[in-house]
C-alpha cells in the first residue's frame, strides 16, 4: 500500500486514465474529485460491498 499526502487542489494520477484530487479537507473528512474512464466503475467500499452482495447470485466480484 502506498501511503502519500497531499495539500488541497494537489492530484494525482493512477495509471493513464484515472486522476484524484484533493478538494477539501474538514476535521477528519477528506473531500476527492476522481476524473476516470466511463468503463472504470468508482464506489465507495460499503457501496461496491453491497453492489457485491446483490451480484453473488450469478457472478463474484
Amino acid at each position: 500500500m502506498h501511503e502519500l499526502t497531499f495539500e488541497v487542489g494537489e492530484h494525482f494520477q493512477i495509471g493513464d486514465g484515472i486522476v484524484v484530487r484533493v478538494i477539501a479537507t474538514q476535521g477528519s473528512q477528506t473531500k476527492l474529485g476522481i476524473e476516470a474512464p466511463r468503463d472504470v466503475a468508482v464506489h465507495r467500499e460499503e457501496i461496491y460491498e453491497r453492489i457485491c452482495k446483490e451480484r453473488q447470485q450469478s457472478s463474484t466480484c
